[in-house]
């Protein structure tokens, strides 16, 4: 079998999978490299490389190794290309950008370089993988060697399919195939009505025209005229969320664009003038898997609207987008809230018919569905919140209208909106009232009735104290009832505390942008499905911490009821209730003693509001059960060292060290620029001895960013002595042995004799028979062992059956008496 291979090491996940499996692959196969260099064709040291994990290896070595150990070309193809796509260094600076695309020279480069890192495959697989009669291997051949392009839409798509381009990517490969073919008519001077120009037709494919003003392909319902209700707005720019979203010059209208450009448009008039991110604008309009060229889009669409509204309107800032600037009025969500506030002063005043008034003026800005057809799951949230929104507008002005005795004209209202939303108590409520005041006492018992049973089969719940009580009344003929009353301080005055307890973020945080935007995409659902719980867990010192907070501060817009925030280091779970109780706005007389009354407490007080949870350093899911709410609209973040397997309904998110990058960065901005570049070698190999952990990588650059007269090779120099590392790695607060030794003393005996034992191996990559041997048990015993090191923090898990020691872990268990 010739001399050990070396260990594999290599921060891209995906090509230590590639590396490992070519190397099971030729342990199973039981040939040397010397056979399997006969067998395939090539020289050995060529296969010898391509299992070493220190470069992505070229597709014909993997092809020719997996085919002389007669395993799955498929299978080794599928892994190298998950591997090439994560590495960074891949040659021609990774994937083409469509919307760069110009002409038709632009467009041949960019199939060519999709061709290039789909790993070349043959054209005769590229007919097989793009579908019967989509893509014929002559054309394909045609198409790489950039002779010629896809001549339709159908060959295109064909093409991407056989290029592996996710499918969510192709809408903006077939616009660049327009543009480049000049497919796309050019913008008119000015913008048309809807229905003026219908699509373009060439070549027998019906192309929409895209531009200003073009109908469902341009914009949203560019033919209707401005809204009369916009009676406070100036003569100049004017904009509508509460329907379509849609915008005004005076009287001409405006084209607002594609679905994803309104989409754009709205997550940025939402925010009020505040700043939005560009993570924040992809996560609002893709979610949690957007297409890889998102961040390109949105700058397309930003640049698209600059040029549609006023001058200085939308500005650039810090890496994102606001809006800024709008007139008085100019919104007509702006317009409602003024209104709304309005109604309140003039009701608590007395004024009840001002009050009604302008409440009507704010219910009239409603142009039907708030952002309609506006996609991305921000629209869809704020969709929820707007229409709720809408819904206490108009039971705040119904009961105005039973308090001025228009109790006659409210009840064909009410029914249709008891029928609309069956479940909304208050509205069932003021039917009851108002059919009552009308005569008509058995048609509002039987309105209580309706409502009881519909609880009960619904939800398995009683109706509300409030409607018991009427029902009572009704059936006492109370006389009072027959005269309006003033408004309920519990209906109209509660005030509710909304507590904002997330730390400070980390002003220099880095990277982390594909599982922060995983995290924003799980808790942006609350309200839509069931309650969100997101589990982040990994070993210490990886940055759990500084990254939950990121997210909690990313997503409180999803959580307009609060957020709260609990150190499970500092608190049990009986403490953690009651504050968070208090900071809900109980009294502290009224927070019970027990555990478990107090998180029913907890979860009454949470019912209907929407509010983030934020559990931090969880030692086990029966620490976190306690502080789930019940209620869909809220969200729950919870960091840990183990991973909560037995906490249900929890999605788990991994979070280990650090890419190269990412570490270099995160050094780069401790440290300053200047002297990092000065020295980028020394900087390179200080976060490598540092095992790319956060915790290592802060700590180390902060002792040299508080030492001048160091230099960066000064600081890798006292590194590279690794019986001092771990002290080496202290500045204040940081410091990396106390993590690794708070894991340790939570195992067991045989977990830590297994520890030891597993970290004095020359491989600190391991799989489940090498860990086997070194333990001296079987298998199962050898998995469940190196499962339970992960579950503490102090082994990482590197696909199936494989595991790996942190450099930092095996350092400190070194130091450690022998087993």
């Amino acid at each position: 079998m010739g001399r050990k291979e070396n260990p594999i090491v290599s921060s891209n996940r995906e090509l230590v999978a590639l590396a490992q499996w070519l190397r099971d692959q030729r342990s199973a196969s039981g040939h040397s490299y010397a056979q399997l260099a006969v067998l395939a064709g090539c020289h050995a040291t060529t296969l010898q490389r391509a299992a070493s994990a220190r470069a992505v290896p070229s597709a014909r070595s993997v092809r020719a190794y997996a085919r002389a150990c007669g395993a799955s070309e498929k299978k080794a193809m599928e892994l190298w290309l998950r591997a090439r796509r994560r590495d960074v260094r891949t040659p021609g600076g990774g994937s083409p950008d469509p919307l760069g695309i110009d002409g038709v020279e632009a467009l041949r480069a960019g199939l060519r370089r999709l061709y290039e890192l789909a790993g070349r495959p043959p054209v005769r697989e590229m007919e097989e993988r793009a579908g019967t009669g989509r893509l014929p291997h002559s054309t394909a051949h045609r198409i790489v060697g950039g002779r010629t392009v896809p001549r339709d839409i159908h060959q295109l798509a064909g093409f991407l399919t056989a290029c592996s381009v996710a499918a969510a990517e192709h809408p903006l490969w077939i616009d660049a195939w327009r543009r480049a073919l000049g497919r796309v008519a050019p913008s008119p001077p000015a913008p048309r009505t809807a229905g003026a120009v219908g699509p373009v037709v060439r070549g027998g494919v019906a192309v929409a025209v895209a531009g200003a003003g073009y109908g469902p392909a341009g914009g949203a319902a560019c033919d209707r005229p401005v809204p009369q209700q916009f009676t406070r707005a100036s003569a100049g720019l004017r904009l509508a969320l509460l329907g379509p979203v849609r915008a005004w010059r005076g009287e001409e209208v405006l084209a607002t664009g594609s679905p994803q450009q309104r989409a754009l448009l709205a997550a940025l008039l939402l925010r009020e003038g505040r700043t939005a991110t560009a993570a924040e604008l992809i996560d609002a309009l893709w979610g949690p898997e957007p297409p890889s060229q998102a961040l390109a889009a949105v700058r397309t669409y930003a640049s698209r609207l600059r040029k549609v509204l006023d001058p200085g309107v939308l500005v650039s800032e810090s890496g994102g987008y606001a809006i800024r600037g709008l007139g008085e009025g100019a919104l007509d969500l702006t317009q409602a809230q003024d209104l709304g506030a309005e109604a309140e002063k003039a009701r608590g005043t007395g004024d009840l018919a001002r009050a009604r008034a302008l409440l009507n003026e704010a219910l009239d800005l409603w142009d039907g569905e708030p952002l309609a057809g506006v996609p991305g799951p921000y629209a869809e949230t704020q969709r929820v919140r707007l229409e709720e929104w809408r819904l206490g507008l108009l039971e705040s002005r119904l009961d105005m209208d039973l308090e001025q005795g228009c109790h006659a004209e409210a009840v064909s209202e009410l029914t249709a909106l008891t029928a609309a939303h069956p479940l909304r108590e208050r509205l069932r409520e003021l039917l009851m009232l108002a059919l009552y005041r009308s005569g008509r006492q058995a048609e509002a018992l039987a309105v209580y009735a309706d409502t009881r049973r519909l609880l009960a089969e619904e939800l398995g719940v009683d109706p509300r104290s409030g409607l018991r009580e009427l029902q009572q009344r009704i059936l006492q003929a109370d006389p009072a009832l027959h005269e309006p009353g003033p408004p309920r301080p519990a209906e109209h005055a509660e005030v509710r505390v909304r507590p904002a307890q997330l730390p400070v973020c980390v002003a220099d945080f880095t990277g982390r942008t594909e599982v922060t935007a995983r995290l924003v995409g799980l808790l942006s659902a609350a309200g839509r499905t069931d309650m969100p719980v997101a589990a982040l867990w990994g070993t210490g010192g990886a940055g759990k911490s500084a990254l939950a907070v990121r997210v909690g501060q990313a997503v409180r817009r999803f959580f307009p009821d609060g957020q709260l925030y609990v150190d499970l280091r500092q608190e049990e779970p009986a403490g953690a209730l009651g504050a968070a109780l208090r900071a809900l706005g109980v009294a502290g007389r009224d927070v019970p003693d027990g555990l478990a009354e107090r998180s029913a407490l907890y979860r009454s007080v949470l019912d209907g509001r929407r509010v983030l949870v934020v559990a931090d350093h969880a030692r086990d899911a029966a620490q976190v059960r306690w502080l789930l709410p019940a209620f869909a609209g809220c969200g729950v973040l919870v960091t840990s060292r183990r991973r909560m397997l037995d906490l249900a309904g929890a999605r788990l998110v991994e979070l280990d060290a650090m890419s190269p990058q990412e570490a270099l960065a995160l050094f780069t901005r401790i440290v300053g620029e200047r002297r990092v570049a000065a020295e980028r070698e020394a900087a390179r190999y200080v976060v490598a001895a540092c095992g790319f952990l956060p915790l290592a990588v802060r700590a180390a650059a902060c002792r040299l960013a508080a030492r001048p007269a160091w230099t960066v090779t000064t600081l890798a120099g006292r590194l590279a002595d690794e019986s001092g590392r771990l002290a080496e790695l202290e500045a204040g607060d940081l410091a990396v042995r106390p993590v690794f030794e708070h894991c340790y003393t939570a195992l067991d005996g045989e977990q830590a004799r297994a520890f030891r034992v597993l970290s004095g191996s020359a491989d600190p990559f391991l799989s489940v028979p090498a860990a086997a041997g070194l333990l001296g048990c079987g298998p199962q015993r050898a998995e469940d062992t190196l499962e339970g090191l992960v579950d503490a923090g102090l082994l990482i898990p590197m696909g199936p059956a494989h595991y790996q020691v942190h450099v930092l872990a095996r350092l400190f268990a070194l130091s450690l008496p022998a087993p």
